[in-house]
């Protein structure tokens, strides 16, 4: 736990749902295994989109497409995102969750490797939500800064792994030694390149808010 359970359990108590729809997919992800972004993150993420509003999001890493649903019920109806998946089991899925839900004409979902699919985007986006292979961000990150415009916020989820950041290499384990290495260098590049604004907040596993303050 990256805050003291007592607390997140507490503050999980505050919240009052995402309507039934999300709520019903929420649980069942949750029945097979299939990771969501957690509920103070969904909080978060709600009280960022309504400071930025943005009109054009990217996301990158769809799962089941819950976070996309959740990013569209809470912009908009003129905001449009576009959300890129790799794995074909979850694409399948998040498609028909994107049609239940009535949301086909607000959400794109664009089968691939990111890294690839970006390169054929032009952009600009007002948001991109990073939460994909952690051992990937650093990689995808040249495309999206690229498609990000001035003014943009990139939000980066699941960066603290769980505390295993702040670990010594030594205590990592040893099959998560190559992601604890990548996401570190991952923070520090957010935090020293110049042109981008960075502030890392524990919510969830850890999340990093990025603002492109210039080009």
């Amino acid at each position: 736990m990256i805050i003291p359970e007592r607390m997140a359990v507490y503050l999980s108590s505050l919240e009052s749902g995402n309507g039934p729809f999300l709520d019903a997919l929420e649980r069942e992800a949750a029945r097979c295994g299939v990771p969501v972004i957690r509920q103070d993150m969904q909080s978060f993420l709600r009280v960022l989109l309504a400071i930025r509003r943005p009109k054009h999001i990217l996301e990158v890493g769809t799962a089941v497409g819950f976070s996309a649903l959740l990013m569209a019920q809470n912009t908009e109806p003129d905001c449009r995102i576009t959300t890129i998946e790799n794995y074909e089991k979850r694409i399948v899925q998040a498609r028909e969750n994107i049609a239940q839900a009535g949301m086909e004409e607000r959400i794109t979902l664009l089968e691939g490797d990111a890294a690839e699919v970006m390169r054929g985007l032009t952009g600009p986006y007002d948001l991109i939500f990073m939460d994909a292979a952690k051992g990937q961000y650093l990689r995808f990150l040249p495309e999206a800064l690229r498609l990000l415009c001035t003014g943009g916020v990139l939000i980066s989820d699941n960066v603290l792994q769980e505390g295993d950041i702040i670990e010594s290499h030594y205590a990592v384990e040893r099959r998560n030694r190559t992601i604890y290495k990548r996401m570190r260098e991952y923070l520090y590049v957010l935090k020293h390149t110049e042109g981008l604004l960075t502030s890392i907040v524990p919510v969830g596993d850890g999340a990093a808010v990025t603002v492109k303050v210039s080009a």
